[in-house]
């Protein structure tokens, strides 16, 4: 079993205030999705405030601008979740709630086990993938790395281009 784990962030921008007519069924759909990525195998952590609120987050200077930062056991464990479980059905409305974005708005890297990152470390490995583009510090299910401590012949992976949410 590896000693790290993967961390991921993913940014958006909400069309509308949290309590809003037209964020109404995103909210609604919150406490649903957030249980089961909690019972998601692979799961581990999650950011949210005491309340079990993670919209209510706002450390950017756009105040529109959500974050989702959670850790897992890997890739794999992540990639089911987002993309074969009832995630993948809010994923394909994001476009309802969400304003589209040109830059890179997920990023993943592995942290060590036990390590819940901060807001700053997430953000910074965000604009690392931006600037730099993937890399085992900071890269996307686009083009995935192994754990720090893979043995040597684990390649790197990647996930087809095309999101199954779209």
């Amino acid at each position: 079993m590896s000693a790290y784990e993967l961390a991921q962030l993913n940014i958006g921008i909400i069309r509308g205030a949290m309590d809003s007519p037209l964020m109404a069924e995103f909210v609604a759909n919150l406490e649903r999705i957030n249980a089961l990525a909690d019972a998601a195998p692979g799961f581990v952590w999650r950011l949210q405030t005491e309340d079990g609120n993670a919209t209510a987050i706002r450390p950017f200077a756009n105040e529109k601008q959500l974050l989702n930062m959670s850790v897992w056991r890997d890739v794999e464990s992540l990639r089911r979740y987002v993309y074969a479980s009832p995630h993948l059905e809010i994923m394909r409305r994001r476009r309802e709630w969400f304003e589209r974005m040109t830059e890179a708005y997920l990023v993943l890297w592995w942290v060590p086990r036990g390590h819940r990152p901060e807001i700053a470390e997430a953000t910074a490995r965000l604009e690392q993938l931006r600037s730099r583009g993937a890399s085992p510090a900071a890269f996307t299910f686009r083009e995935t790395f192994p754990p720090p401590d893979a043995p040597p012949a684990e390649a790197p992976g990647s996930y087809p281009d095309e999101c199954p949410a779209t």
